[in-house]
């Protein structure tokens, strides 16, 4: 058996806490696929909803879940970092705090790194047996599909922009560069650790069912930041080659 730590970045999600550990723990109560659930670790971003005294009663009650509070830090992508620094098993798992991910899946998606068959596992909503729930909005849909095209050329994965991932943490001590801005930690985490062993498990992606969703124009600016970072950091040779090449024609055409 092995224990895998399972981070989930949130802000404002205290009446989704509750649901989300005992899914998880009943999930995972007969070790499926050789996976034993190790902690549940939540990043919280300061929300001062209650979260952590959430927590606390859950521990108190015997669940293997704890909480990180950041301060002087913001951001989704940010919080799955720090709670990889700070998980106690070599075995890394992200899911959102939504409950939009069915904890069903996390021994598929964990199987797969602890067998090293993978480098990066990720669950899945566009590979066979995967969808989208009928009640999730169609704008997301579409800046869903916006989003996952921009990122064609980085990976040949079907769904970078997933939450619902796994990894070694040799795999995550790999990366280069780690710019944890935005909410698709995923995708950056893919490019900047090589991972060239991708797989994707299906899943069912659902609405959130309670509470706001948490995406907003910013962070659709910061995912196009993000791709500018990535897409050097993929091609910056060949960027250079064409700016070398294209350098000599630049220099008659204005000198």
């Amino acid at each position: 058996m092995t224990k895998i730590s399972i981070v989930v970045p949130a802000y404002k999600e205290q009446p989704n806490i509750r649901p989300l550990v005992e899914r998880i723990v009943e999930a995972l109560k007969e070790n499926k696929k050789g996976v034993e659930l190790g902690e549940i670790l939540y990043v919280d971003d300061n929300s001062g909803d209650g979260s952590v005294e959430t927590v606390e009663e859950l521990q108190k009650e015997g669940f293997p879940v704890r909480m990180e509070v950041r301060k002087t830090e913001k951001g989704l992508s940010s919080a799955v970092v720090h709670g990889f620094k700070q998980a106690k098993h070599e075995i890394l798992l992200v899911m959102d705090a939504d409950l939009q991910h069915d904890p069903a899946h996390i021994a598929d998606i964990a199987a797969p790194i602890i067998s090293g068959n993978a480098d990066f596992v990720i669950g899945s909503r566009h590979v066979g047996g995967g969808e989208v729930s009928d009640d999730w909005p169609l704008i997301r849909r579409i800046i869903s599909w916006g989003a996952t095209s921009l990122a064609k050329p980085l990976t040949s994965a079907s769904d970078p922009m997933s939450g619902f991932f796994a990894l070694h943490r040799d795999t995550f001590a790999r990366a280069k560069g780690l710019n944890p801005m935005g909410y698709k930690i995923g995708l950056e985490l893919i490019v900047r650790c090589g991972c060239k062993k991708i797989q994707e498990v299906p899943i069912i992606f659902r609405d959130r069912e309670h509470g706001e969703s948490k995406l907003t124009m910013k962070q659709n600016i910061l995912y196009v930041c993000q791709l500018f970072g990535l897409y050097f950091a993929k091609f910056q040779l060949l960027i250079i080659a064409v700016i070398l090449l294209l350098l000599p024609i630049l220099y008659t055409l204005f000198f």
